[in-house]
């Protein structure tokens, strides 16, 4: 019978790795053994009087006999030959060496124990995972889109502890922790697998399948759990655009049409093309930016701000830079710009320096 953790409805949660070298793991293990076993020695060596051999009695043990002692004593040999005999030697044997034993034990058989172990670490991860995790964003589907998308979002600040990528495939689950990103493994359209991710309080969903009508899916159980959440959904199919915002998807990207649409300018003019290859990819050349509009720029058209102004948000609708509707900039509004990635002294990015914000209160 199936666990109940590796349900396909449920999903199972998978955090990356804490990244550590098995030589350091073994290392430190043997600097503890070679601590108890040390320790021991000295602390017999030095209440020596009150140890008698059976072999010799009347002679006081040498420090080759204390280590002979601890030896035999923390493997549980125990020949009996060297005993405490005074009232000290004996309470340190119970209190000091008998804890000393059963430490050295553990670390002996530390291999059967950490897989024992683990299995409980991982549970309290897990748990103080969730308790942690809150306004995240929840990807679905960890191959190339996923991927591209994830390392956009870690460009402009995200962290990786607010990613969670949601994939049945357990090759990019681990790829997926190879990247230090929590994963659940398990497929979306199941409500179980989206609750483990913790959907819910997500704030923005990725879905990147490479099946049209599994994002439809997802979509709609996305919606359903999260109203308020923020969904981005690709498609193949140009024509399953409607579908997918009737689904609950707020945008909705077409990767057939915009490969296509690339492809073409890119044969009709190639400069073209690199410009538009420059503007989908971060960090070089330009970059297309949302960003808040500034105290100082109240009142002015689009065209006379120092970023290049594309696209203006008003009340939650987007108007061209040439609207009408926009034609002086009010408190409130957001700019769709197209600025140099990185900020020039010829060319300084509004909004980054600590200027009083537009905004509406």
């Amino acid at each position: 019978m199936r666990p109940e953790t590796d349900h396909p409805s449920r999903g199972r949660v998978s955090l990356p790795d804490r990244v550590r070298s098995p030589w350091w793991e073994l290392g430190r293990r043997v600097l503890a053994a070679l601590a108890i076993l040390v320790g021991t020695v000295l602390l017999v060596y030095v209440d020596r009087e009150g140890y008698r051999d059976g072999n010799d009695p009347t002679n006081t043990l040498t420090l080759l006999d204390a280590f002979y002692y601890t030896t035999v004593t923390l493997s549980t040999t125990g020949y009996g030959d060297i005993a405490p005999v005074s009232e000290q030697a004996r309470l340190v044997n119970a209190l000091v060496i008998t804890p000393a034993r059963i430490a050295f034990l553990v670390l002996l058989i530390g291999t059967t124990l950490e897989v024992l172990a683990s299995q409980g670490r991982e549970m309290f991860r897990v748990s103080r995972w969730r308790k942690k995790m809150d306004e995240h964003v929840v990807v679905v589907g960890y191959g190339t889109k996923g991927r591209s998308a994830i390392e956009t979002l870690l460009n402009n600040g995200y962290e990786r502890s607010a990613i969670v990528v949601v994939d049945p495939g357990l090759v990019a689950m681990e790829e997926a922790n190879r990247d230090q990103l929590v994963g659940i493994v398990g497929d979306a359209t199941r409500r179980g697998v989206l609750r483990q991710a913790g959907v819910e309080k997500a704030t923005h969903v990725i879905i990147t399948t490479d099946r049209d009508d599994s994002n439809v899916l997802v979509t709609l159980t996305v919606r359903q759990l999260n109203p308020d959440a923020w969904i981005v959904a690709s498609v193949r199919e140009h024509e399953n655009v409607p579908l997918m915002r009737q689904s609950g998807a707020d945008s909705v990207i077409t990767s057939s049409d915009a490969v296509g649409r690339l492809l073409g300018l890119s044969s009709m003019s190639p400069m073209l093309g690199s410009v538009m290859e420059d503007l989908m990819t971060y960090g070089e050349g330009l970059e297309v930016a949302e960003r808040d509009l500034l105290v100082t720029e109240v009142g002015k058209q689009p065209q006379s701000l120092p970023d290049q102004v594309i696209a203006v948000i008003r009340d939650e609708k987007v108007y061209r830079y040439f609207d009408p509707v926009v034609s002086l900039l009010a408190r409130g509004d957001r700019l769709i710009v197209v600025r140099p990635a990185k900020e020039l002294p010829w060319a300084p990015r509004p909004g980054t320096h600590g200027e009083d914000l537009a905004d509406e209160d």
